[in-house]
């Protein structure tokens, strides 16, 4: 598939969709298992009734995945996670199957959690994490990849800043080159490092509040989960959809913020500990400084 064609920045018609027989899924949401209010079985109905799939990436955890019987669900449900690296990208991890993730999350995940388990991880870095991802059947893409409000939470901000060097964003599976919760600048700016990279390509809402599910897709003519991730490796995917408006946006920032209250200070001190890491990195590399 053309490149020019892969990547539509236009709110995607699910029912055409479904009617040309392709699957699609939104490939970035989150439920009450980390930051957001949304229970797990509560986007799946919205998913079903929409006529699209959904990946549950919720910040290093998968006790939403967990509560589903991913065999018997008539929706196509990508078990997955996003990873917050402690140096700073969100990494988004698809399992072609749930007992692989589980047990990558058992053995590698869990023990690195913070007290305030969605933020940034313990001893594992971009780098490392890969390293680890190397012997596991999954596909990885790098979320929202130009970060948020100046954040290093993005693998392209981190790379464009010398954090992290060409040859480990290259590891790479994707970017995520439509993000609802992005401006269109840095939507573009992503789909154009993707590019240069040699990545292929991902989108999902960042969706924090059920009524986002669908609002950007991955679009594949797949016919299983399998051949579905298997359609992203190889770029035969299609990316359809647009970022949030603004009072959208402060609504799912103001939602997030309040699942954060009651971890207030861990969540305070993990923020510390990586800016105090962004001022190091910034002077050694006499950069800005940014969180």
């Amino acid at each position: 598939m053309d490149d020019e064609n892969r990547v539509v920045f236009e709110k995607p018609d699910l029912n055409e969709i479904g009617e040309e027989g392709m699957l699609c899924a939104d490939m970035h949401f989150h439920t009450n298992c980390s930051d957001s209010f949304t229970d797990v079985n509560n986007a799946i109905d919205l998913a079903r009734y929409r006529g699209t799939g959904v990946a549950i990436t919720d910040h290093n955890l998968i006790a939403s995945l967990q509560k589903l019987d991913l065999k018997k669900t008539d929706v196509l449900v990508i078990p997955g996670m996003e990873v917050s690296t402690t140096d700073g990208p969100h990494i988004l991890v698809y399992f072609y199957d749930m007992k692989d993730l589980e047990s990558f999350w058992t053995n590698n995940i869990r023990p690195n959690l913070q007290p305030c388990p969605w933020l940034a991880l313990n001893n594992c870095t971009t780098e490392h994490l890969l390293d680890l991802l190397d012997h596991e059947n999954c596909v990885v893409s790098g979320a929202h990849p130009m970060g948020y409000l100046g954040s290093n939470k993005g693998a392209e901000v981190c790379n464009i800043k010398g954090y992290l060097s060409d040859e480990v964003v290259e590891r790479l599976d994707a970017y995520e080159v439509i993000c609802s919760g992005m401006t269109r600048g840095s939507n573009l700016h992503a789909l154009s490092a993707a590019k240069r990279h040699g990545l292929a390509f991902t989108g999902g809402t960042d969706g924090h509040m059920l009524s986002e599910i669908g609002n950007v897709v991955t679009v594949s003519d797949a016919s299983d989960l399998d051949g579905f991730l298997d359609d992203i490796v190889n770029r035969n995917c299609k990316i359809i959809g647009v970022e949030k408006t603004i009072p959208k946006k402060i609504q799912m920032g103001s939602a997030s913020f309040s699942r954060f209250i009651a971890h207030a200070p861990s969540a305070a001190y993990v923020q510390v500990k990586q800016g105090k890491r962004s001022v190091e990195r910034a002077v050694k590399m006499r950069l800005p400084v940014r969180k």
